[in-house]
């Protein structure tokens, strides 16, 4: 007879109260520190490192900024750079060298509105390739950066032609597992889930989830397309099945809450002789409720499995530990 003390447990290790709106949190890469980004009630933003010291939170840097941030991301720089690249209310894309956070080391109008999310793939040594960064706006364009060519991105995804224009919500790179292949995905306040090939630059795979998509997550960005989660505004999450690729029903996908886990058989065929993906089920393995309002991110460790960090409107970031992962 199991106990549920053999389940993954989530455990609050500390938080700590912010006087600002808290948009997202990163751990930084072989460190014990993470970063805050947000805004100020008077509108500015701000850019806010933390040290884990002793079970607390210690404040070691602190940076105001004209427009509020809005994401960041690690995942297109080196381990020896550790820097960070933003996306601001303003449009802009920035990349920081946290050591002297003042000044950029690279800057674009990315957008003629806010950055809603950002992502990177090439650096910390996950996913071949050039080290590229994605950014998804309000003015309903995803774009593709490599930060050797600043002026203009390397592939600028936007509505055609009397297409309505819809606000991209969320944006992930994945799929990068060899030097040519990357596909970027995208999710927008209407339900609309896109996924671009970069390398053939065309529209793959689309489809519609029914409520606004918040985060579209691939579960590995190094490998063949494998398992891509999204989550929506009705509190569901769909995971889909990125293997098999059906020429009219698309990815197959389940819809439920938790973690998923993988059938017998990961593709079948249908009438027409041609494989369908198998999405299998999902099971909970554990939950806990951390604060009356919404989390607005949460950020896994690189280094330390089970440690991640997480903030939300609440003004507050907790730092957690999940425990037996490893197990499940």
């Amino acid at each position: 007879m199991s106990s549920p003390l053999d389940k993954p447990q989530i455990i609050s290790h500390f938080q700590k109260s912010l006087n600002y709106t808290v948009f997202d949190s990163k751990w930084i890469p072989c460190s014990a520190k993470f970063v805050c980004l947000g805004n100020y009630a008077r509108g500015t933003g701000v850019m806010q490192i933390y040290e884990v010291q002793q079970g607390e939170a210690q404040l070691i840097k602190e940076q105001e900024f004209p427009k509020p941030i809005k994401c960041g991301t690690f995942g297109a720089t080196s381990l020896q750079q550790r820097h960070l690249a933003t996306g601001d209310f303003g449009g802009n894309l920035n990349i920081w060298n946290l050591e002297v956070p003042g000044t950029p080391v690279f800057s674009v109008k990315a957008h003629k509105e806010i950055i809603n999310s950002i992502d990177g793939v090439g650096g910390l040594g996950i996913g071949d390739g050039a080290p590229e960064i994605v950014t998804g706006s309000r003015d309903g364009t995803v774009k593709v950066w490599d930060t050797r060519q600043k002026d203009s991105p390397v592939a600028n995804m936007e509505p055609g032609e009397g297409e309505t224009k819809r606000d991209c919500w969320t944006v992930a790179l994945g799929h990068a597992f060899n030097d040519q292949d990357r596909c970027v995905c995208a999710g927008y306040d209407n339900g609309d889930i896109k996924l671009f090939d970069l390398r053939n630059m065309s529209l793959r795979w689309e489809t519609n989830i029914k409520n606004g998509v918040c985060c579209v997550e691939f579960d590995r960005k190094d490998i063949n397309m494998n398992k891509l989660v999204a989550t929506s505004l009705e509190g569901k999450f769909h995971v889909f099945d990125m293997r098999t690729q059906h020429p009219t029903k698309g990815f197959s996908s389940v819809s439920e809450k938790a973690h998923n886990e993988y059938p017998s058989q990961r593709s079948k065929t249908d009438s027409d002789d041609l494989a369908v993906g198998v999405a299998g089920s999902v099971t909970l393995l554990q939950n806990a409720t951390l604060s009356t309002q919404p989390i607005a991110s949460l950020d896994w460790s690189p280094d330390k499995k089970g440690l991640c960090v997480c903030s939300g409107f609440d003004q507050t970031v907790r730092v957690l530990i999940v425990t037996k992962l490893s197990q499940v």
